[in-house]
């Protein structure tokens, strides 16, 4: 594997499952909330975390299938799907739904070549190591975002 990939996916592993710089990753701040903390929206025009899940969890498919060949692009419910069924096993299914896109993503980066790294994402001006990268850049934002939200729900 190459030293890039390496370092690409090292990274998207710490942003999602922890031991990153930063501080809490994605699913270290998930690990203690529940439904009704996913759902609620304790900041006004902010998402819920669970918004923010489905929307990180449509972005890695996205991606997984943009580095397919795919020109995707997301908007709308594609972007932030919606939280229709609040209960605690659709929460429950939600984390497990995200887990298996990071995965998934994860073992199709850890598949590519340098080569492919290189390669412009379909219908973009940029490479995919840059489409990489900001997959990363974007699971640290939302995790901030996450943070504050789980934090204005604490009593």
């Amino acid at each position: 594997m190459a030293a890039e990939i390496v370092r690409i996916a090292e990274q998207l592993r710490r942003a999602v499952e922890g031991d990153a710089w930063h501080g809490p990753a994605v699913l270290e701040i998930l690990q203690d909330v529940d439904a009704p903390t996913a759902v609620a929206h304790p900041l006004a025009g902010a998402h819920s975390i669970w918004e923010i899940l489905h929307h990180l969890a449509a972005w890695n498919v996205a991606v997984i299938r943009r580095l397919g060949g795919q020109a995707v692009e997301l908007d709308g419910a594609d972007d932030w799907p919606p939280v229709t069924d609040t209960s605690d096993a659709a929460w429950q299914a939600a984390i497990a739904s995200f887990r298996a896109a990071h995965q998934e993503l994860l073992a199709k980066l850890k598949s590519m070549s340098n080569d492919e790294l290189g390669m412009t994402v379909p219908g973009k001006n940029h490479s995919n190591s840059f489409m990489l990268y900001g997959v990363v850049q974007h699971h640290v934002y939302h995790a901030g975002q996450m943070a504050v939200l789980k934090k204005a729900t604490e009593k």
